[in-house]
């Protein structure tokens, strides 16, 4: 079997190989049990210091074997020995006979226990080193920001997705101190947080505000726990970046305030109304307009602020289509009737609210044009309404009865009536009581009834 046959064999066992130059430095690396070179390189340093620590009684601190003690000049006597890896056990062989004068070749097998046969237990369903091969590339490409770190913030693994959080890559964060990454007031509260985890040995939830390199800030929500790396306790930590839920958060609720400032002090009368037809939330101008306390005007039924007019079918299905979705907004005119009993007509603005497939949430509505308030008079006929059209518009009685083909003394009648129903004296009192109580619309010419679809029409 040649040597690529050898090392396609490895792929599948739970061993790593590593070749390695004279200065220790992992130039290429496989195998089974972790085939990624920056952890066949972190193997590496552990199998020398765990041997260095035995060989040389003196260095009570493997961070006191110094890199000259480590080179390949320098290892310890004897290439057969066992050596522990992120809780792991293998037998190492190391030094093997070189492929070149200036290389260094060793392979780890990885082992059960020391002298003990393994607890019998049933066979994964992938094999042992296929299935952490999968997990590494899934942490190391999962959409939430993995980290580990040292109990003194030297980050010693970090995923894509955390390293993105910081606009660079994995191997611009691992091995630097936390204070190289974040700035020094987030690195402080950084370093607390990992010590709380390390002191109370649980996990801990929380959201925190971190600055991109752009000066940007960033907010991130997860778990913060110990784990065991190698000998030591470190600090890992599972996130999710909510940056842009938190600002969409932020935008709706100033966009609420906004909304809510306009409602209350642009002297608007308005209402938000429930789907159901609930009065949800109304302006104070609204409780002021239909004189009732704000408190008592919220929570009721809309149409019981609605006296009978000839436009009250045509609003019911217009409200219909809006709670269906068929339409987006409409305007009608209707008689509004307040605390004291009293009538006033009004435009009544209604534009639906929410996004939802087939059904409006709820609709605003927005009252604009209102009459003078009145008592409640009986509704006029199609007819009474059209002579008061032409009365506005200075027709005399005679001109009056020939437009609409009616006798002299019907046209008198009918006038005579108007103003006992309108309390108007005058034929000048009676056109202007008209407009005050919103029988004719006051933005249109020739005049015409509020209600009308076309001048010549009362409904």
């Amino acid at each position: 079997m040649d040597e690529t046959g050898l090392k396609s064999l490895l792929q599948h066992l739970p061993v790593s190989w590593w070749e390695a130059d004279r200065e220790l430095r992992v130039i290429d690396s496989g195998g089974g049990a972790f085939d990624d070179t920056r952890t066949a390189q972190r193997f590496l340093d552990t199998v020398t210091d765990q041997w260095q620590a035995v060989d040389q009684p003196h260095a009570t601190d493997a961070s006191q074997v110094t890199e000259h003690e480590r080179a390949a000049d320098h290892l310890p006597a004897g290439n057969h020995r066992r050596a522990r890896f992120d809780g792991r056990l293998f037998d190492v062989n190391w030094p093997l006979d070189p492929p070149r004068q200036d290389r260094l070749r060793g392979i780890a097998v990885e082992v059960s226990g020391e002298g003990r046969d393994p607890a019998p237990s049933p066979a994964p369903a992938v094999p042992l080193p296929a299935a952490a091969r999968r997990y590494d590339a899934f942490a190391d490409l999962a959409p939430a920001a993995a980290f580990i770190r040292d109990p003194d913030g030297r980050y010693l693994w970090a995923n894509h997705a955390y390293a993105h959080l910081y606009g660079t890559t994995p191997e611009h964060v691992i091995g630097k101190d936390v204070r190289e990454v974040d700035a020094p007031a987030d690195a402080d509260r950084v370093l607390a947080l990992d010590q709380e985890v390390l002191a109370r040995g649980k996990p801990v939830r929380h959201t925190l505000t971190y600055h991109r390199a752009d000066g940007a800030t960033g907010h991130a929500a997860g778990h913060r726990f110990p784990v065991r790396e190698g000998t030591q306790t470190c600090v890992a930590g599972i996130y999710i970046d909510i940056s842009d839920h938190t600002r969409a958060l932020h935008q709706r609720q100033q966009a609420e305030e906004n909304l809510y400032a306009l409602r209350d002090h642009s002297g608007l009368p308005c209402a938000l109304i429930s789907a159901g037809g609930r009065i949800l939330q109304a302006s104070a101008a609204a409780a002021e307009l239909l004189q009732t306390r704000l408190s008592d005007l919220v929570g009721r039924r809309a149409h019981t602020l609605l006296a009978p007019a000839p436009e009250l079918p045509a609003l019911r299905k217009g409200w219909h289509a809006l709670i269906a979705r068929r339409s987006r907004r409409i305007q009608t005119s209707a008689v509004l009737v307040d605390g004291r009993g009293r009538q006033r007509r009004a435009q009544l603005h209604l534009t639906t609210v929410g996004r939802g497939p087939s059904r409006a949430a709820s609709v605003w509505a927005v009252i604009t044009h209102q009459s003078l308030a009145h008592e409640p008079h009986p509704a006029l006929t199609a007819s009474q309404v059209r002579i008061l059209s032409l009365l506005a518009a200075g027709r005399s009685n005679a001109e009056i009865a020939t437009s609409l083909r009616l006798s002299r003394q019907t046209v008198d009648y009918h006038l005579s009536r108007l103003r006992d129903i309108l309390n108007a004296p005058t034929r000048c009192a009676l056109v202007a009581r008209a407009y005050v109580l919103g029988i004719l619309a006051p933005q249109s010419w020739p005049p015409r009834s509020a209600t009308a679809g076309h001048p010549q029409s009362a409904t």
